[in-house]
């Protein structure tokens, strides 16, 4: 039998599809619809869907837990300059509620956060260029109840393609964010990810590559002792 995850705030599945490929069963929860999340899917809002499953006793049936909650309101996009120009909106901070739920759970987990001043432990950091992608994309976890030995960070390629400030830059890598200005059309961030359900650029914009999860999903399974026949699990 596989073991089971829940992917809490799961979008699209990007995250899914790469602990799919490492050897889980998912099940998907999100606040909005996700009609092209490519596993099981529950419609809810996450912190409520885990505190009923802790009560009822339904979350001990769950191997590990990934969370991906918003990241608006400690991202570097709302940070800085660019909250004192106005374009910060104000966002609520999910992770404090979300963690005290995840320890009341007693099942290892994961809080998955872009660079910026989100409030979780930086235990690994993982970019596509470790996974030979199209895309930078960093990438905080913090890992609760498991540990994993922090992945040396590559040096980069080159520059992101696209406009900064005036001057355009050629590089190795797309901007897979935003609209105009340089950035990556749906294909491109298709290809650069590794993501081919969904062609709604919103979703691939906030996606994790699934390379990231599926060396988080084997690496947790080897770290608990838990074998599976990758073969199969792809």
């Amino acid at each position: 039998m596989r073991p089971l995850l829940l992917d809490l705030f799961c979008c699209a599945g990007g995250a899914a599809a790469g602990y799919r490929a490492a050897g889980f069963d998912v099940l998907g929860v999100d606040l909005a619809d996700r009609p092209r999340y490519p596993f099981r899917f529950v419609r809810a809002e996450a912190l409520s869907y885990l505190d009923r499953l802790i009560t009822g006793g339904g979350i001990r049936a769950f191997s590990l837990i990934h969370s991906s909650p918003p990241c608006q309101e400690g991202c570097a996009l709302t940070q800085g300059t660019n909250r004192a120009m106005g374009w910060g909106r104000d966002h609520v901070q999910l992770i404090p509620d979300l963690r005290d739920l995840l320890d009341l759970s007693g099942v290892p987990y994961v809080i998955e956060q872009p660079n910026g001043k989100a409030p979780v432990r930086k235990d690994v950091t993982l970019c596509g260029e470790m996974f030979g992608l199209g895309v930078i994309r960093h990438r905080n976890f913090e890992l609760g109840g498991w540990t994993a030995a922090r992945p040396v960070h590559l040096r980069h390629r080159g520059r992101v393609r696209g406009w900064r400030h005036g001057v355009y830059h050629d590089g190795p890598y797309v901007a897979a964010y935003g609209d105009g200005g340089g950035k990556a059309t749906v294909a491109e961030m298709q290809t650069a990810m590794g993501i081919d359900w969904t062609d709604v650029r919103e979703e691939l914009t906030e996606a994790i590559p699934p390379a990231y999860a599926a060396w988080l999903g084997r690496t947790f399974l080897a770290t608990a002792g838990r074998t599976v026949d990758l073969g199969r699990a792809a």
